[in-house]
């Protein structure tokens, strides 16, 4: 294989949630299936699916490498640009790339979508298959309520119960993080998302699945899948920004399809 050849060994995560109506359409890309170089590369020496045209990879590699994944889609990714924050926008209004952290839909063929590398990942549908949302939540994020937000947004517009699935993000025994996160989240009241590092004062593992659980479970999502992976431990599947520092972004994305 040459770098500008695309790997042949695409590999797309589909959320697991049981709930989710067939009207919903989502996945969540890894760094397999592109035509991105080395450090954007697919972790075994082939072309990685870098999604991310901040990160110094070529603009073309990211272009080809959008273009593969819009085939799977009904129309181009309404990308945002993150800014660990709490906004929310609508995807079927937004123009470029609006700062905001999460977008929501409630029309067909519209996708939402999100870039990380360790962040957490969340896709929300509702049951009626009238509304979807896509979040990009950081520990920032989470703590100023991109979640909740998020929710609130979809419920303004009309969606039933709402169902949340966590995509790939860096692991409970590899965020380790300082007290300024732990009073970040005192509000949660989510102690047992940190444990204390043996040896290290002031040292903690946070647990962005459960964080990220108790501020869905604040708002009433009780349906929540996903949220068994690691983006630093799994290299030869994901990229991580913590780990490598120069890397590729991931997408996950969602849509309603078309009747």
């Amino acid at each position: 294989m040459t770098p500008a050849m695309a790997n042949s060994e695409t590999d797309f995560i589909m959320p697991d949630w049981n709930a989710a109506p067939a009207e919903v359409g989502a996945l969540s890309t890894t760094r397999h299936g592109g035509v991105s170089r080395a450090p954007y590369d697919d972790g075994a020496g082939g072309g990685g699916m870098n999604l991310g045209a901040h990160v110094g990879d070529r603009p073309e590699d990211v272009l080809q490498n959008r273009a593969m994944l819009e085939v799977l889609l009904p129309a181009h990714p309404a990308w945002l640009t993150q800014v660990h924050g709490a906004r929310v926008v609508d995807a079927a209004t937004v123009s470029g790339a609006p700062e905001a952290d999460a977008s929501f839909t409630t029309q067909s063929g519209v996708v939402c979508a999100i870039q990380t590398a360790d962040c957490l990942p969340v896709l929300f549908c509702d049951t009626a298959g009238r509304a979807v949302g896509a979040a990009h939540a950081g520990w920032r994020g989470l703590a100023s309520g991109v979640l909740q937000n998020t929710v609130a947004a979809m419920r303004d517009a009309g969606a039933a119960e709402i169902i949340a699935w966590l995509g790939p993000a860096i692991g409970p025994q590899q965020f380790e993080v300082g007290p300024d996160v732990v009073d970040a989240f005192d509000a949660l009241g989510c102690t047992q998302a940190f444990k204390p590092i043996d040896g290290q004062p002031g040292k903690y593992l946070a647990d962005i699945y459960a964080l990220a659980r108790a501020a869905l479970q604040s708002v009433g999502v009780q349906r929540i899948d996903g949220g068994g992976f690691c983006t630093v431990t799994e290299a030869q599947r994901f990229y991580s920004y913590r780990r490598d520092r120069v890397t590729g972004r991931m997408a996950t994305l969602i849509w309603l399809k078309f009747p």
